[in-house]
């Protein structure tokens, strides 16, 4: 499953590494691609591991605002 998430708060290189590799740490999250210049991040994953909501948590718990 693919879902693009609005996350506010992400402005360098930095940045996307710490949100791409909080996500790629999570069982069932196979791909995660961050945008800074639109401030969204693709993720591809199994939600029959891991859902969304887990997913948010991932990037908060990095510093950043996740927008619905």
């Amino acid at each position: 499953m693919e879902k693009t998430l609005n996350v506010r708060g992400m402005t360098c290189g930095h940045c996307k590494m710490s949100v791409e590799g909080a996500l790629k740490k999570l069982d069932g999250v196979s791909k995660a691609e961050v945008s800074l210049e639109a401030g969204k991040v693709d993720i591809t994953f199994d939600e029959s591991k891991v859902n969304v909501d887990t997913m948010k948590d991932a990037i908060e718990e990095q510093g950043y605002d996740v927008e619905n």
